[in-house]
């Protein structure tokens, strides 16, 4: 019974960051520095780096499942919190870097322009939906609720994985567009 104590004490902060992140994203996403008259340099170097972010991300929830399975509950933990570090890193760079650079439009045509709206789509509706799914699983972790962590965790995983590896695809599809 303590497990569901923890977690309603958490409840209240995941739905908060559950409807902030996004929210001040999607503001952040809109406001740029040039625009506001501010003689800031684009930060043109970070879309390479935050993709390899994702990729990196995408390496270590494979890794923590296989750790989870092997019994190695230390390391698994410890592979989701860097993961979750990870994806707050890779927010932090895409928002500068749309703060302070000119939007890039997919250029690519035919069936290949199709391919890549549905990818991007999809990437952004689960990067959304996915915060409370990482939020609530990592509670029910950390607060021993391994039964219903693992129920939860079967649904977050794919989800999260997704988001990861399909923002290497994202980027890797409309780099070529890319202003240097």
């Amino acid at each position: 019974m303590e497990n569901v104590q923890i977690e309603k004490k958490y409840n209240i902060w995941i739905w908060i960051l559950s409807i902030a992140i996004p929210v001040v994203v999607a503001i952040l996403f809109s406001v740029n520095l040039h625009d506001l008259g501010y003689n800031v340099k684009p930060l043109t170097f970070l879309p390479p780096i935050y993709a390899t972010i994702n990729g990196l991300t995408a390496v270590l929830l494979i890794w923590a499942v296989a750790a989870i399975k092997k019994g190695n509950k230390s390391l698994h933990e410890k592979l989701i919190k860097i993961c979750i570090g990870c994806s707050l890193a890779f927010l932090a760079m895409y928002v500068a870097y749309h703060m302070t650079s000119i939007d890039i439009k997919y250029r690519g045509e035919g069936a290949l322009r199709y391919i890549y709206f549905f990818i991007l789509i999809t990437h952004i509706l689960l990067s959304i939906i996915i915060i409370p799914f990482v939020l609530v699983t990592f509670v029910r972790g950390i607060s021993g609720a391994y039964q219903r962590h693992k129920k939860l965790a079967r649904i977050t995983y794919p989800m999260w994985l997704y988001v990861a590896v399909t923002g290497v695809i994202v980027y890797l599809m409309i780099s070529p567009y890319y202003v240097h």
